[in-house]
């Protein structure tokens, strides 16, 4: 049975048509877009090919394409392609219907170093998790950056997580188990901290948020350098 497959299918078929929305015309972002997609799936990639190499995480392959690359399914490569895309394509719908709906930059900036604080002392105390503080550095790294992004995208991003959270409950917590009699994806809960939200670790809210945000701060660059251009 081939799941994943279908969940990326079904995950990016409403977004990808809506591109051509009339008012929307999110296809004309795509020269910002698939770079940005492309440079993060790279950074993602190279640790899922080493974390999936060292027992951190598995497929299992009941549920994906007997198509292999590096012992990633095939589907495990496009998810970085897929998910963020359907994502930020919800994130800029959000912005296009609701410009002004978004957090102040005090609000913003406490919330970032509240979670800054938190996730440090989180890293602190579970040094030895390797999924724990490979995720955590990374959501700290993309806090840290929005610091110095002149475009603010956090600020509407706080907001539009919220709805991305949606789907990224329905979908990840399929891949985790859910609803079905295997995980699609397993995970060794001996690096994670183990506390799970329905079957999704913890560690993948951190995952979807920098995933989606690091390719926003791309992204508001490339037309930041257009416009200057």
């Amino acid at each position: 049975m081939w799941l994943y497959s279908f969940l990326l299918i079904a995950s990016i078929t409403v977004p990808l048509l809506l591109s051509f929305d009339k008012k929307l015309q999110f296809y004309k972002q795509w020269k910002y877009v698939f770079p940005a997609l492309i440079s993060i799936a790279i950074f993602y990639i190279a640790f899922d090919v080493f974390l999936t190499k060292i027992g951190v995480w598995g497929f299992n392959s009941r549920y994906y394409l007997p198509i292999l690359f590096y012992n990633l399914p095939l589907e495990e490569w496009l998810f970085f392609i897929i998910i963020p895309y359907a994502s930020i394509f919800l994130h800029e719908s959000f912005i296009l219907y609701f410009p002004n709906v978004q957090l102040n930059n005090k609000l913003s900036k406490s919330l970032s170093i509240a979670f800054i604080s938190l996730l440090f002392i989180i890293i602190i105390k579970n040094y030895e998790k390797i999924y724990t503080i490979y995720i955590f550095s990374i959501s700290i790294i993309t806090f840290l950056i929005s610091f110095f992004d002149k475009s603010k995208t956090i600020n509407k991003y706080y907001v539009t997580f919220l709805l991305i959270l949606i789907p990224f409950l329905i979908v990840n917590s399929i891949l985790t188990g859910s609803f079905i009699e295997q995980e699609v994806v397993w995970y060794n809960d001996a690096e994670n901290l183990g506390i799970r939200v329905f079957t999704i670790p913890i560690e993948d809210f951190g995952y979807g948020f920098s995933l989606i945000l690091l390719n926003l701060y791309i992204i508001n660059y490339l037309k930041s350098k257009k416009n200057k251009a």
